[in-house]
C-alpha cells in the first residue's frame, strides 16, 4: 500500500491545525506568555453558524441575537458564499470540530484500531442524516424566537472554547463533546456528516438554485396574500435540503471541484479511505467529483500514488499551483470577513425600533400622528454599556420614556446608537440630558472620620464621557496615583461636570489632572495575584479645570458616596377574631411597642464582594419569613460613627438573642414564593454579636 504524503496536503493543515493551536494557546492561558494579543480573544466571536442565526433572527425579530458581532455575520454570509460558489471550505480548512474528528482517525489508523463503517446511501447513512436538520430547524426556531443563540446550548466547539464556562446547558454540551470524541473516533468524521447543524446548512447551500426556487415560491406566496408563518419556510428548507442530500447527493452549480484522470487513475480505492466522508471517489463519473459531503479538502488528491485527482475549475483538472486555491480563498474570504465586520458603516443594528408614530384610528386602522419627513437623527457614541441585545433594550425602555424620541438603532460592537427624535419637542442637548445617569465612584482610598473632618473638592470639565461605564473607567483610572483621590462624581452638562474628592492637604495641578484624564489605557489586575487582567482602550478628553476650591464635611462626602441597602417594612400574615388571614405591615401590626434597633458595624460591608453576591438582599429575605415574628426591616447604612452597619429594627416577640441565632444559621431560608422556600449558602458571616439600642421614629440613632 502506498504511503500516505502528507506533505502534498500541507496547505490544509497548516490552516486546520494552526486554528486549532491558536484556540489550545487561548483556551490553556499560555495567550498571556506566547502571544499576547490572544490572551482577550474571543474564540465565539469567529464562528459562522452564530452568524447565520442571527441573520434568521433579524429578518424575523429586526433585531439581533445577544452578544453578536458584525464579525460573526459576516463571517455566516462568507461561508455560504464559499458554499455556493466552490465547496464547503471552512468545513474542510477552518472547522476545529472537523480537525480534532480528523486527528481521531489518523489516530485510529497509527494504532491499528479497525474502523465502524457506514456507506453513504445506505439506509442508516439516510436515517442517521436527517438528525441534523431536525437540529437545524430546532436550533434556528429558538434563536429567532428567544434572541438567544440556542447553538451555545450544546455546541462541542463553543464548550470546550470556553472551559464549559460559557452559556451551556452542561448535559447537552458534555453529551456532544463525548459523540465527537468517542464516534469520531470509530466512525469517520461522525459529528460532521449526521450532527452538525451548521453542515446541514452548507449542504443545503450547495443546492443553492433549490433554495432560491424555494425563497422564490415563497415570496410570490406572500405577495398574492398568502402569509405563510416563517416556521413554514424553514421547515421547508430543512425538508429539502435533507431529501436533496439523500436523493440527489451530487449538486451541480459549483465553479471548483476534484477532478480524476480516468487514463492514469489505477483504481486502488486510496482515495476513498482517506476520504474523511467515504466518498466514492474511484467509481466517480465523467471525472468530476460531484458529492454533497466534499469540502476540496484534498486528501484524496494527497492519497493518490499516480497523481490522477487534481483540484481544478470549469470543467478541467488543473493541479500544480490549484491545489492551494481552496486554501488561499479560505485564507481571503475569513480576512475579508473580519475587515469588513470590524467597519462600522457595515454593523447590523442589534435593535431597529420605532414608536409613537401612529395610532389606532376611529376605524381601527392605524394613522400616522408623525409626519415622519420632519424627524431627526443624532448619533451617541461611546456608549460602553450597550452591549446587547439586553442592555439595548434597556437603553431603548429609557429613551422611549423622553417625549419627542421616537425610534433607536444600537450597534453593540462599537457601542453607539442613532437616535430619530422629533426637533420640535426636544433637542439632542435634551436627550444626553435625560439619557445620563449620574455617578459617584469612589477609589480604594477612603478618608478615617477620626482624622479627616473636611474634604476637599476640585471641580473639571471633561468630555467623551456619554456613559456610565466612562465614568466608572475614569475612577479607575483614579485610582492608579499617588495622590490622595477619595472619589468622583459627575453631573450633566456640556461638557460634563467632574467633581474630584481629595484629601484636605493634598494639592493637584491641571497638568496632573489632565494627565489621569488622557491616558489612553486603562490596566485592570487581580487584586489576590496582582497579574494583569485586561487592558481597556480609553479616549476621554480633559477641556479644563475650574478656578477655585470647595471643602465639604467628612459626613456629608460618606454619605454621598455611600451606597446602601434598606430592605422597606416586612409584611406579617395575621389572623383576625373570625379566623380571617390578612397580610399587614409589621410596623403597623406593632404600632406603640417599644422597638430597637440591632446593630453589627463593620467596614469591609461596603466592598464590593457584598454587592455582587446580593448578600444583603439574601439576608433581608432570610429574615423575613415568618419564624422571625417582630423583625420589621433591615439595612444597611452609616451609622452615628460613619461605619457601614447592618441595622436590624424589631419588637417582641423577636430578641437580639433570637437575631443572633437567625442570622447565623447556615444554610438561609430563602422564599421565592410562599409555595418555593429554599435552603442557599449563607451569604456571609458574623463574628461578634451586634449592639442594641432604642429605635426612634424617622433616625435611627
Amino acid at each position: 500500500m502506498a504511503k500516505y504524503n502528507y506533505k502534498s496536503n500541507w496547505p490544509r493543515y497548516v490552516l486546520e491545525w494552526g486554528v486549532l493551536a491558536a484556540l489550545i494557546i487561548v483556551i490553556s492561558g499560555l495567550a498571556k506568555i506566547v502571544v499576547p494579543s490572544l490572551a482577550e480573544a474571543d474564540p465565539e466571536r469567529y464562528c459562522p453558524m452564530g452568524g447565520l442565526e442571527a441573520l434568521v433572527t433579524f429578518f424575523k425579530r429586526g433585531s439581533l441575537p445577544c452578544s453578536m458581532s458584525t464579525v460573526q455575520i459576516v463571517m455566516g454570509i462568507a461561508l455560504a458564499a464559499a458554499v455556493i460558489l466552490f465547496s464547503k471550505l471552512f468545513c474542510g480548512y477552518v472547522c476545529p470540530v472537523g480537525t480534532v474528528e480528523d486527528l481521531l482517525a489518523k489516530l485510529r489508523r497509527k494504532l491499528g484500531v479497525k474502523s465502524f463503517s457506514i456507506r453513504n446511501g445506505s439506509v442508516a447513512d439516510k436515517a442517521l442524516r436527517i438528525i441534523k436538520y431536525v437540529l437545524v430547524f430546532v436550533v434556528f426556531y429558538i434563536t429567532a424566537t428567544n434572541s438567544e443563540l440556542f447553538c451555545k446550548n450544546f455546541d462541542p466547539y463553543y464548550a470546550v472554547a470556553t472551559g464549559f464556562k460559557g452559556e451551556i446547558t452542561p448535559w447537552m454540551a458534555s453529551i456532544t463533546v463525548l459523540i465527537v470524541v468517542a464516534l469520531g473516533f470509530f466512525i469517520d468524521s461522525f459529528w460532521c456528516r449526521y450532527l452538525c447543524p451548521l453542515g446541514a446548512v452548507s449542504n443545503s447551500l450547495k443546492f443553492w438554485v433549490w433554495v432560491l426556487v424555494l425563497f422564490a415560491v415563497w415570496y410570490v406566496a406572500d405577495m398574492i396574500g398568502l402569509h405563510l408563518p416563517w416556521t413554514v419556510l424553514l421547515g421547508a428548507f430543512c425538508l429539502m435540503g435533507y431529501l436533496l442530500e439523500i436523493l440527489v447527493r451530487k449538486p451541480k452549480f459549483q465553479l471548483m471541484h476534484v477532478y480524476k484522470d480516468e487514463e492514469t487513475c489505477c483504481h486502488c480505492g486510496l482515495c476513498t479511505k482517506r476520504c474523511p466522508y467515504g466518498i466514492d471517489i474511484d467509481s466517480c463519473n465523467n471525472g468530476i467529483v460531484r458529492s454533497v459531503d466534499c469540502t476540496l479538502c484534498g486528501e484524496c488528491t494527497a492519497a493518490c500514488p499516480n497523481k490522477a485527482l487534481k483540484i481544478g475549475v470549469a470543467h478541467k483538472a488543473k493541479g500544480g499551483i490549484w491545489k492551494l486555491a481552496p486554501a488561499i480563498i479560505t485564507i481571503i474570504l475569513v480576512i475579508t470577513a473580519i475587515i469588513l465586520g470590524r467597519r462600522p458603516e457595515f454593523e447590523i443594528p442589534t435593535i431597529n425600533e420605532t414608536w409613537g408614530l401612529e395610532k389606532l384610528g376611529p376605524d381601527s386602522t392605524m394613522v400616522p400622528v408623525v409626519d415622519i419627513n420632519t424627524l431627526e437623527t443624532m448619533e451617541m457614541t461611546g456608549l460602553k454599556s450597550v452591549k446587547c441585545f439586553g442592555s439595548s433594550t434597556a437603553f431603548m425602555n429609557k429613551l422611549m420614556r423622553i417625549p419627542g424620541v421616537h425610534g433607536v438603532k444600537t450597534f453593540v460592537v462599537h457601542h453607539r446608537a442613532i437616535i430619530t427624535y422629533d426637533p420640535k419637542k426636544t433637542s439632542p442637548e435634551e436627550i444626553q440630558s435625560e439619557v445620563f445617569v449620574p455617578v459617584r465612584v469612589k477609589t480604594d482610598k477612603r478618608p478615617d472620620p477620626s482624622a479627616v473632618k473636611e474634604v476637599k473638592v476640585v471641580t473639571i470639565r471633561t468630555d467623551k464621557m456619554f456613559d456610565r461605564m466612562d465614568f466608572t473607567y475614569l475612577g479607575l483610572q483614579f485610582r492608579d496615583t499617588d495622590k490622595q483621590i477619595y472619589g468622583l462624581e459627575s453631573e450633566f452638562a456640556c461638557p460634563l461636570i467632574v467633581r474630584v474628592f481629595l484629601a484636605p492637604d493634598e494639592t493637584i495641578t491641571e497638568a496632573e489632572l489632565r494627565e489621569l484624564v488622557e491616558r489612553k489605557e486603562l490596566h485592570t489586575y487581580n487584586p489576590t495575584t496582582g497579574e494583569l487582567v485586561k487592558t481597556i482602550p480609553v479616549d476621554f478628553e480633559f477641556v479644563r479645570m475650574e478656578p477655585g476650591e470647595e471643602t465639604i464635611t467628612i459626613a456629608e462626602f460618606l454619605n454621598k458616596m455611600f451606597d446602601g441597602f434598606d430592605s422597606g417594612v416586612f409584611n406579617g400574615r395575621y389572623t383576625n377574631e373570625d379566623g380571617e388571614e390578612y397580610v399587614e405591615k409589621r410596623d403597623k401590626h406593632y404600632e406603640g411597642q417599644p422597638q430597637f434597633i440591632y446593630e453589627i458595624a463593620n467596614q469591609d460591608y461596603e466592598k464590593p464582594v457584598f454587592k455582587r453576591a446580593n448578600a444583603f438582599q439574601y439576608l433581608s429575605n432570610h429574615i423575613s419569613k415568618e419564624s422571625c415574628e417582630g423583625i420589621i426591616s433591615l439595612k444597611m447604612t452609616l451609622n452615628k460613627d460613619l461605619v457601614p452597619s447592618i441595622q436590624i429594627r424589631f419588637t417582641e416577640p423577636m430578641t437580639e438573642e433570637k437575631i443572633w441565632e437567625v442570622i447565623n444559621e447556615n444554610p438561609w431560608k430563602i422564599t421565592y414564593a410562599r409555595d418555593d422556600v429554599r435552603d442557599v449558602p449563607a451569604k456571609m458571616t458574623f463574628d461578634t454579636p451586634g449592639i442594641v439600642y432604642p429605635y426612634v421614629e424617622n433616625t435611627e440613632e
